[in-house]
Order: C-alpha cells, then structure tokens, then sequence
C-alpha cells in the first residue's frame, strides 16, 4: 500500500504520510511518532514497517514527520512541540478517519512526544490512548544522565535549572495523570533509554490515577521495538483498543 502525503504547515519536516487500511471507513488512527532523540537525521522512515502492519490490521496509520534539532532543520522548543500538536489536529481534515480513537504510538524520544500529546489540554484532535516503546518519560532525568550526548538539553534549550518550566511541561511523568490509558513497553536490555525510566514513570502514573500498564521484556533491547515480527511490538498490538 502507498501512503498519502499530507501538510499540515509550510515547513519542510511538517507533513504525515497516512496509511489506510481496505475498506471505506471511518477507521481508528494510530499516530506514529519516530524517535532518534529529536534529531534531524532520524525520520518517519523508521516507523514505516509498523504503519504497514497496523494496516494490514484495520489501522488507519498517520506516520508523522515534524521539526527536528540540527542545522536550518528548524525543530527544538517550541517548534517541535507545535508541529505534533498541528500534525495530530490535521486528522480533522482528512476523510474516513475516526477520531474517537486516536492512539499516540512513539519509539524512544517519540515515546515522550506520544504522551505529551495525550496530555494535551483544548486539543482540536484528543488522543484517547498512548503508547511509549521505550520511551523518554522522563525528560529532567534524560537531561541529568545526559542521554545521546545531552540531547533533552538541546531540545528544551538548556538544563532543568535554567528551563525549569519547559521540562516541566514537556516530560511526561510531570503531566501526569494524563487521564487516557496508557502502555509502556520496555526491554530489560535498552543501553539506549534504561528501563528505570518507564519503571518510575509507571509508578508515578498508577499513584497519580492514571490506566497504565508496563511489559518489560527480557532480554530486548532498544531497537526490536520497531520491528513488526518482535514480542516488542506483540505486546503493542495486543494492547490496542478493539477495533469493533
């Protein structure tokens, strides 16, 4: 199946390409939302395989593109917030889509985009489910470990002590509850995001009265997240709201 390309702004990084299943609709979406720690050489490509499958399953597939940190690229604080924000209310615009259930579904950095999005406040287009595949739900503590050579702190324009208020309106386990179930799914192995985060996160979201279950999967790593074949990725789809 080919994608359609759509924009949601002039910028170059501001487009999804949506995915449809067969069938004339209205089909639940998944917003896909890649990770690569914000950064401009990482794109949607990496999330394409999932938007395959989760067509393949009766999926509308929204595999979002947005403004990323790196030369001219553009993204950072607030652009890229701006842009999934936009890019999830263009759902609005397109046909055949049923935007009752609008899952947010993000890889790694993608993960901390995909709850964010969900704890939108007067959204055009509300997220009604969120997932984090290994996800930075904890953008103070990825700043502090200095994940991906202090990637948060470029993102967010500096450290927590000189940003306070946009880490805390950017990372997730400062906006909870969020009020949508939630799924994080982990490996026990991730050198890349360590699996504490979504340990403490899940912690914080279940006191703070949110849904939210967590799988932690031995033996996996950072990357079986995005492929369609993994127990990473069984665990998502076996998650996902029925389509009924």
């Amino acid at each position: 199946m080919d994608p359609q390309r759509h924009r949601y702004g002039a910028a170059r990084s501001r487009f999804g390409e949506l995915f449809l299943p067969v069938g004339d609709g209205p089909h639940p979406v998944a917003v896909l939302l890649h990770g690569g720690f914000w950064r401009r050489r990482y794109d949607r490509t990496l999330m394409e395989p999932l938007c395959r499958d989760l067509a393949a399953g009766g999926w509308a597939a929204w595999n979002l593109e947005y403004r990323r940190l790196g030369i001219l690229a553009g993204g950072g604080w607030p652009e890229t917030f701006e842009d999934v924000a936009a890019g999830i209310d263009h759902l609005e615009r397109l046909p055949a889509l049923d935007l009752d259930r609008v899952v947010a579904v993000g890889h790694s950095a993608g993960g901390q985009l995909a709850l964010w999005a969900a704890a939108r406040e007067r959204a055009a287009v509300g997220v009604t489910h969120a997932v984090s595949q290994a996800g930075v739900v904890d953008v103070r503590e990825a700043s502090r470990l200095r994940l991906s050579r202090g990637a948060a702190a470029r993102l967010l324009g500096g450290s927590p002590g000189r940003r306070p208020e946009r880490y805390a309106a950017a990372s997730p386990i400062e906006r909870l509850p969020l009020g949508v179930p939630q799924l994080l799914v982990h490996g026990e192995e991730d050198a890349i995001v360590p699996v504490s985060m979504s340990l403490r996160y899940h912690d914080a979201a279940l006191a703070a009265g949110d849904a939210v279950e967590l799988v932690v999967l031995p033996g996996t790593g950072h990357y079986e997240h995005l492929d369609p074949g993994s127990d990473a990725w069984a665990a998502v789809i076996d998650w996902l709201p029925a389509l009924a």
